[in-house]
C-alpha cells in the first residue's frame, strides 16, 4: 500500500482504512481488515530510539499531535522528570534473581499476566492503515490489556473480535451529553465482552491550545473518528461530550452501566475518595499525558496521595509518562496496581503494526521482570514502597 499525505501532513487512508467503520462507503463491521502498512516485529534499543525512528516516518504533523501536550508542555515534561527522580533501592541476597518472578495479578475480575495495559488512545489510524485493530492484535499477543478509546478509527466490536474472546479488554468513554448514546455504548461494550468501562473525567473540555497542532494547522479527517459512530445516534460521538458532568451523573452511570466503572483522570486525594464514594471500581491517576491541562502535577508525583486516599477499597492504575518496565515498578513501589502505556505504543504501531505493539509490549515487561530480579523481589506483592524510601 502506498501512504498518501494529505496537505495537512496527515497520514491519508489506504485500503482497510479509507472508509472506517460508520463512515460512507465504510466497509461492514464483519468484512476484515486489510493486510496493510508494516507488520513487523521490532529490534527496540531505547524508547528515544524508538520514538526517533517514528517520528521520521510519520508526517510531521500527526507525529507532533501524538508527541505533543497541551499549552508549554509543562505537566508532559513534568511527567517525566517525575519519574526519572525516584529511585528503586535494591535489596540484595534475597534468591530473587535465581527465576523469573511472577507478575501476574487479577484487575476487576480479569487475570492478567502482567501489570502493563495499553491506555485508551484515539486515532490510531493517524499511525497505521488498520488502526486500533492492529494495536488489538498486538496488545492481545503481549497478554496486555487493551483500553480502546470511544473516539477512534475502528469500532469496539472490530476490537473485540481482533482481540479474541478471552483477551482482557476495557472500553474508554467520554460520557455523552445524550444519555441514551452513553447507555447504548455501555450495553455495546458488555456485548462485545469488554470487562469495564473507563470514563475520562478530565477532559471536560478540548485542550484548544495545543501550541504544535496550532502551528502546525493539524485537524483530523472525520474518519479517523467515526468508528463507534452509529446511525441511529443523534449527533457523532466527537464533540458529544458532557461538559457539565457530575459526581451525580457517575452514580447514575455506575448503577445502570452493567460495568465497573474506572474513573481516568484522578489527580487530588480528595476525588480519589469521592471516586469510591460514587460507585467506582477503579481509578486511573492521570494526567491525560500532559495533553489537558498544562500546569497539573505530574501524575506519579499525585499516584502516593490517591493511593492513600482509597484505603485499599478499589485498584489505583497510573497513566502519563510511562516509558520503560522500570518506570512501572516506580509506580507499583508507590501504591499503583498497574500501569498504562500510551505513546510507545503509538510508536511501535507505526513501525510495525500488530507486531510492533507485541515488540514494545514485550520489551517493557521484560524491563520490569529484570528490574524486579536486580531489586530482589520475587513478585510484584515485593514491590513496596520501602524501594523507594530506601529503608
Amino acid at each position: 500500500m502506498t501512504r498518501r499525505l494529505s496537505r495537512r501532513g496527515v497520514l491519508a487512508a489506504g485500503p482497510g482504512l479509507a472508509a472506517a467503520p460508520g463512515a460512507a462507503g465504510a466497509a461492514s463491521p464483519d468484512t476484515p481488515p486489510q493486510p496493510t502498512g508494516p507488520e513487523r516485529r521490532l529490534r527496540i534499543i531505547s524508547p528515544e530510539r524508538l520514538e526517533a525512528e517514528a517520528r521520521a516516518v510519520l508526517p510531521p504533523a500527526s507525529y507532533d499531535f501524538i508527541a505533543g501536550g497541551a499549552g508549554a508542555e509543562l505537566t508532559a515534561r513534568a511527567n517525566r522528570a517525575a519519574l526519572d527522580a525516584a529511585t528503586i533501592t535494591p535489596r540484595v541476597l534475597t534468591g530473587a534473581a535465581g527465576a523469573q518472578p511472577d507478575l501476574s495479578l487479577s484487575l476487576l475480575g480479569a487475570a492478567l499476566r502482567h501489570p502493563v495495559l495499553v491506555a485508551p488512545m484515539g486515532l490510531h489510524g493517524l499511525a497505521h492503515p488498520r488502526g486500533e485493530v492492529a494495536t488489538a492484535e498486538g496488545a492481545a499477543a503481549a497478554g496486555a490489556l487493551f483500553i480502546p478509546a470511544m473516539v477512534a478509527t475502528r469500532s469496539l466490536e472490530e476490537v473485540a473480535a481482533a482481540m479474541g474472546p478471552a483477551a482482557p479488554r476495557w472500553f474508554q468513554l467520554y460520557v455523552p451529553r445524550d444519555r441514551g448514546i452513553t447507555l447504548d455504548l455501555a450495553a455495546r461494550a458488555r456485548a462485545a465482552g469488554y470487562g469495564a468501562l473507563v470514563i475520562t473525567v478530565n477532559a471536560p473540555v478540548a485542550a484548544a491550545f495545543r501550541e504544535r497542532d496550532l502551528a502546525n494547522g493539524f485537524a483530523v479527517p472525520p474518519a479517523l473518528t467515526s468508528g463507534n459512530d452509529r446511525p441511529g445516534y443523534a449527533h457523532a460521538l466527537v464533540g458529544s461530550t458532557d461538559a457539565g458532568l457530575r459526581w451525580a451523573d457517575i452514580e447514575w452511570l455506575a448503577a445502570r452501566a452493567g460495568l465497573p466503572i474506572v474513573l481516568k483522570g484522578i489527580l487530588a486525594a480528595g476525588d480519589a475518595r469521592r471516586a469510591v464514594a460514587a460507585g467506582a471500581a477503579g481509578i486511573i491517576v492521570s494526567s491525560h499525558g500532559g495533553r489537558q491541562f498544562d500546569g497539573a502535577p505530574a501524575a506519579f508525583a499525585a499516584l502516593p496521595r490517591c493511593v492513600a486516599a482509597v484505603e485499599g477499597r478499589i485498584p489505583v492504575l497510573m497513566d502519563s509518562g510511562i516509558r520503560r518496565g522500570v518506570d512501572a515498578m516506580k509506580a507499583i513501589a508507590a501504591g499503583a496496581d498497574a500501569v498504562c502505556l500510551g505513546r510507545p505504543v503509538w510508536w511501535g504501531l507505526t513501525l510495525g503494526g500488530a507486531p510492533g505493539v507485541q515488540s514494545v509490549l514485550d520489551r517493557v515487561v521484560a524491563e520490569l521482570a529484570t528490574a524486579l530480579r536486580l531489586a530482589g523481589c520475587a513478585s510484584l506483592a515485593e514491590v513496596t514502597g520501602e524501594l523507594l524510601a530506601g529503608g
